[in-house]
């Protein structure tokens, strides 16, 4: 019972941080280790429940897509492939060797919610609205992209952020229109990775479905009170909330 209430809180929480700030798998992803859940497991688990989320989000954002369209078939290409590549890459790792990789994963993906903005300003700063692609060469914009996924379907926190800094760097402009890219990339990605963990039995159905639960639940409604929360107090404590995880997970691998 407690277990349950662990996982639904956890959910509750990540999902209703994903719909305001981001960082839900700051919550989830250690609630999950915190009742048992071997780490590998652990992780497929979270991008399992994180999938209804991104699903519903690009739904919402499909009109704002619309511009873009040309580009669905090709990024979603390259998403299901570097999404699976990753996805594999997790599984070749003993819950040990990943245990000892989760600390770095976690700072790297802090540190990208702490300065995201920051790096996507910077990034669209050096590349001119419709230039992108002719600055950094349509290969390596790709090559780009394809790095980013193999990196969602191995640790899905911190995604986003690198979605929006790819988009920033193909010379997108369109906030709206690059969420909702970033959010149909990281369906696709959280798709082909569920579908492949699923494949070889490393999904905790039971464990992940009472954290996907809490996740639908507090993402709906975080989303439909959200003009009354301050985004920033909350970004603050997913930052200070990330560090302590952090923290707590270099001392468990490495003291």
């Amino acid at each position: 019972m407690l277990e349950i209430l662990i996982l639904l809180v956890a959910g509750l929480v990540g999902g209703a941080l994903n719909s305001l700030a981001g960082g839900g798998s700051f919550i989830v992803f250690p609630a999950l280790l915190f009742v048992g859940v071997p780490p590998v497991m652990a992780n497929a688990s979270n991008t399992f429940a994180a999938l209804p989320g991104y699903a519903s989000g690009a739904f919402g954002y499909w009109h704002a897509m619309a511009q873009h369209k040309h580009l669905l078939v090709l990024y979603g290409a390259i998403a299901a492939v570097f999404g699976y590549v990753g996805a594999d890459l997790l599984l070749v790792v003993s819950d040990a060797m990943f245990a000892l990789v989760v600390p770095w994963l976690m700072a790297f993906a802090v540190l990208l919610f702490a300065f995201g903005n920051q790096l996507n300003s910077l990034v669209a700063a050096r590349s001119g609205g419709g230039r992108g692609m002719k600055l950094v060469g349509g290969g390596l914009l790709l090559a780009f992209l394809a790095i980013v996924c193999v990196y969602g379907g191995f640790f899905n926190a911190g995604l986003g952020i690198l979605l929006l800094a790819f988009l920033a760097t193909a010379g997108m402009r369109d906030i709206h229109a690059m969420n909702g890219l970033k959010l149909y990339i990281s369906t696709i990605v959280a798709l082909v990775a569920v579908g492949r963990f699923a494949f070889s039995g490393s999904i905790d159905w039971y464990h992940g479905s009472i954290a996907l639960v809490g996740v639908v639940t507090g993402g709906y409604l975080a989303a439909r009170n959200a003009h009354h929360i301050p985004t920033q107090w909350i970004r603050i404590a997913v930052i200070v909330y990330g560090l302590v995880m952090t923290g707590y997970f270099f001392w468990g691998a490495y003291v």
